[in-house]
């Protein structure tokens, strides 16, 4: 509901300030995605190696950055970039995020010299929204061999000044294959490029003057790639190294194209996707519910109700989320966009995830509560056993409330602190009729530290190891088909000491509206 509604853009200039940040539908025909060959053993070349950009080296917002008119195309369909240059001539660079060997990223095209243009200043709409809807495109980018998969395309000017532009190749099918979501709509909401978000304005501590809606025709502020790389590349790399069947698709097209999810092995969600419609998760449980495996490697999922609305450049393109039913002028339907488990029809998402979100900023060790369970087999794991910085920097928590899975196994339960206030962090594993398994992490620390020690948050050699190899577990698991047939879940939520009420989380409570019943 709302999907197809299409917003007026205001005329307001907006002018930037200083340190600023839809899908097409047909009959899938290709394979999952393989683990590109030949990443174990070839070396790296000097161009692969050069997709990551200096801070010294990110350009200005007006300075050079760029957009696309898709967060995702399927390969051999083109996209247009619409990019702003102070004058000065760019290259654009795609790179494919991945295993690589270890590069990190696959160089997969150049573009020619293009022209520098200075674009207008971007528009500020009565919904406090900016937006470069008034850019005219730079160039069409045309696809056709590029692989599946999470891309960078890296514009660099004459200057040597540089910057990223995000964008996933999806895969026609997930049929057969583990599904690799990008959580796109959380890394929008966090976009501060112009001056505003979904959290705030230009001033300190303006959150009432926060944009009401955000949308993807605008660049993405410093660091341009900050969820890609944070929330993503890790868990792609490993995920590749794994060499299990992958598929590739972002939370957009989960709404946009729900055939995709057809057949598929698993769905896996990384670091931080925090914001989802009403289709998005319709489709995710249809699938569950149809024996696909979840996994929830982050924490903080499906926790604001969001709704899409369509701009000049197609459907899905501006993100409605006024987080208050009072404000939002449809505010007392199934998706007024509030809180998953806010009033009118609160769902909380541990009828999905598991769990609920606990607490922000999260810190504390990953503590195994249940040493036998499959996925940590090889750890060397012991209950009690302590991996520091796992837990960070939100964390969820399991509930014994309605909508909680009858059957959820607490594997881990960590001691966690927040803002000064102790808590628990959880680890969780539930299994449905269909066999479908969703294991959650609790954690969005989780995907980070698949990359190496985090001196920020206390993630010592350790604590990677026993996270990469876990992952690794997870990863074969998910593609084996659904892991309830084969490990069922054990029950033993109402055992764990320190139980939880709704109360203690800084997540918020529980709406008492009716509305749909948790699953």
């Amino acid at each position: 509901m709302g999907a197809a509604r299409t917003l007026g853009i205001g005329a307001l200039v907006l002018a930037l300030v200083t340190g600023c940040q839809g899908a097409t539908s047909k009959t899938s025909t290709d394979k999952p995605t393989p683990t590109p060959s030949g990443t174990t053993s070839q070396p790296a070349k000097a161009a692969e190696v050069q997709w990551q950009i200096p801070n010294r080296l990110v350009a200005k917002p007006m300075e050079l950055s760029g957009y696309a008119d898709h967060v995702s195309v399927r390969s051999g369909e083109a996209f247009r970039l619409f990019a702003t240059s102070m004058g000065h001539p760019f290259t654009v660079r795609a790179f494919r995020i991945g295993w690589y060997g270890g590069a990190g990223a696959k160089l997969i095209w150049t573009s020619p010299e293009l022209k520098g243009t200075k674009q207008p200043q971007p528009i500020l709409t009565k919904e406090r929204m900016v937006t470069a809807i008034n850019w005219s495109p730079t160039t069409t980018v045309q696809t056709k061999g590029w692989p599946a998969g999470s891309y960078l395309l890296l514009l660099r000017a004459s200057t040597g000044r540089e910057n990223y532009v995000p964008i996933v190749i999806r895969s026609d099918s997930a049929r057969g294959a583990v599904l690799i979501v990008s959580g796109v709509n959380t890394d929008e909401a966090y976009n501060g490029w112009g001056g505003y978000n979904l959290y705030g304005g230009p001033a300190k501590h303006s959150h009432d003057q926060r944009s009401l809606m955000v949308t993807f025709d605008r660049p993405y502020a410093h660091n341009p790639a900050r969820g890609v790389l944070h929330d993503n590349l890790p868990l792609v790399q490993l995920a590749e190294r794994s060499g299990v069947p992958l598929a590739y698709a972002t939370s957009v097209d989960l709404q946009a194209d729900p055939g995709l999810l057809a057949g598929a092995r698993a769905v896996v969600f990384g670091g931080h996707d925090e914001y989802w419609s009403l289709p998005m998760r319709a489709a995710v449980t249809k699938a569950r519910d149809a024996g696909t495996n979840l996994a929830f490697l982050g924490a903080n999922s499906v926790y604001r109700r969001i709704r899409y609305a369509a701009d000049p450049h197609g459907p899905n393109r501006i993100i409605v989320d006024y987080k208050d039913a009072g404000l939002d002028p449809i505010h007392n339907a199934p998706d007024t966009t509030v809180n998953w488990r806010q009033n009118p029809f609160p769902d909380p998402e541990n009828s999905l995830v598991g769990m609920l979100y606990e607490c922000f900023p999260a810190t504390g060790t990953f503590t195994v509560r249940d040493p036998n369970f499959f996925l940590f087999a090889g750890t060397g794991a012991k209950a009690g056993s302590a991996y520091p910085g796992l837990v960070g920097n939100e964390a969820d928590r399991a509930y014994p409330i309605k909508g909680t899975p009858a059957n959820l196994q607490v594997v881990a339960h960590s001691p966690t602190t927040c803002d000064k206030r102790h808590t628990f962090s959880d680890s969780t594993y539930y299994t449905v009729k269909s066999g479908a398994g969703v294991f959650a992490t609790g954690s969005i620390e989780w995907v980070r530290a698949l990359q190496g020690p985090d001196p920020k948050y206390g993630v010592v050699p350790v604590s990677v190891a026993f996270a990469q190899k876990v992952t690794l577990n997870l990863f074969t698991a998910l593609a084996a088909g659904p892991m309830g047939q084969t490990h069922p879940a054990v029950g033993n939520l109402a055992s764990v000491r320190d139980l939880a009420t709704t109360t203690t989380g800084t997540g918020g409570p529980i709406g008492n509206a009716p509305g749909p019943s948790g699953d």
